[in-house]
């Protein structure tokens, strides 16, 4: 390291290393700001210490990016080039991150580009790298996309284990060492047969993970609560969404406290957990083609809320159906070289295979209601408003095996 190295303290890493070039970049606004936007939205209310910044998972991201670029022997000008865009590659999340995004309709990935090139930091990295270099990695492409976005990518593995760490969910035990030791870079990033025990931990990890934080039941009840407020904000030409890559977690929540209507009395209700309860819950593995749950139209969800609330005498703004996010797990896909050939993960692990099998066991499609009218809904069935698929009769022998001894 020379003398002008300097060094940021990572509660997850120890002491991160950043060049002269990479202190001047992390100055700028549009990397302080995400200083203020939280990695895991609202989980703290549902777990306290989840309080980690964006800021810190960038800055971990790079680090391991940068850890895989010397496994891989890259020259210093495509180490210098990945861990950019490691430190960059979230620099377009909304504030409360997945949580506006989905309000927007588009993806951050988009906004981060945008960012790079339409703002002040644009002339900045022009100074040494080629920005649409930064922006086809962040987005997967090019030959070293695979790093920052792949199937076993740097940006996954260390939001797991910041994510487990904060929440003090004991699932994201990752061995980073192991699996980084283990991965060789060709079109995409090959997994050494070796290195397959630590990525079927990391997978697990993941699905574990899942049901636990990222798809809470209370965490989607809030979540959906604030998109109200954002869409009811934007609904009043108070907020335009062009500019949500400007705002914080607190610019968003002093626009709804000081807005007038829902948005205003959603956030009341958040800012004194008053929350929404779940009236109905219809588990997604009941039905024989899970996957099209998730290809519900928003149009459709839309139409069922309104007949619902209608039907039983409801709050329209405080009446919402919850489909739980479509459970992606890349890492299945990761290509795993065993002697001369290449596999995909899950063919050469029966872990990760019954995994795959496994991931729609805890998602559902759930109503929300205002606790006083739960009462009201006791009846309803919500396969009467939605066009679903055909239920199984299949089940789940694990839980029955256990239902027998219990």
């Amino acid at each position: 390291m020379s003398n002008s190295t300097k060094f940021i303290r990572d509660s997850i890493h120890g002491n991160l290393p950043l060049d002269p070039f990479e202190i001047e970049v992390l100055d700028y606004p549009q990397l302080q700001r995400l200083r203020r936007v939280k990695q895991l939205g609202f989980i703290s209310l549902i777990y306290p210490g989840a309080n980690h910044s964006r800021f810190e998972h960038s800055i971990g991201t790079m680090h391991l990016a940068s850890k895989l670029a010397d496994q891989l022997e890259l020259s210093k000008e495509d180490k210098d080039l990945v861990r950019i865009a490691g430190l960059l590659h979230d620099a377009g999340h909304g504030p409360f991150s997945h949580v506006s995004e989905a309000v927007l309709g588009v993806n951050h990935e988009e906004i981060t580009a945008f960012v790079i090139e339409k703002t002040s930091i644009h002339d900045k990295l022009s100074e040494k790298f080629d920005t649409k270099e930064i922006i086809d990695i962040i987005n997967g492409e090019g030959k070293l996309g695979p790093i920052i976005s792949g199937d076993l990518d740097m940006d996954r593995m260390d939001y797991l284990i910041r994510d487990s760490h904060y929440t003090g969910v004991a699932y994201g035990v990752i061995d980073t060492e192991r699996i980084i030791s283990n991965l060789k870079l060709e079109r995409e990033l090959i997994l050494d047969i070796k290195g397959v025990q630590a990525a079927e931990s990391a997978l697990t990890a993941r699905y574990l993970m899942y049901p636990s934080v990222y798809q809470h039941h209370t965490t989607r009840i809030i979540n959906a609560m604030f998109r109200r407020c954002l869409r009811d904000l934007i609904n009043q030409d108070n907020l335009d969404p062009k500019d949500m890559y400007k705002y914080d977690d607190s610019d968003m929540i002093s626009m709804c406290r000081h807005s007038e209507g829902l948005s205003r009395e959603m956030m009341e209700k958040i800012d004194n957990r008053n929350l929404l309860k779940r009236a109905k819950v219809l588990p997604v593995n009941l039905f024989e083609e899970p996957e099209k749950i998730f290809k519900i139209e928003k149009e459709d969800i839309l139409k069922a809320e309104e007949e619902i609330s209608e039907d039983f005498n409801l709050n329209r703004d405080y009446t919402i159906l919850n489909i739980a996010e479509y459970p992606r797990f890349e890492e299945m896909k990761t290509l795993v070289e065993f002697g001369d050939k290449l596999y995909h993960l899950s063919e050469i692990s029966s872990i990760v295979d019954a995994l795959n099998n496994a991931r729609f066991n805890s998602s559902d499609l759930c109503l929300f209601v205002d606790k006083e009218d739960i009462e009201k809904v006791r009846r309803l069935k919500i396969e009467n408003y939605l066009d679903l698929p055909e239920t199984t009769r299949k089940y789940d022998t694990i839980h029955t095996d256990q239902v027998r001894l219990m």
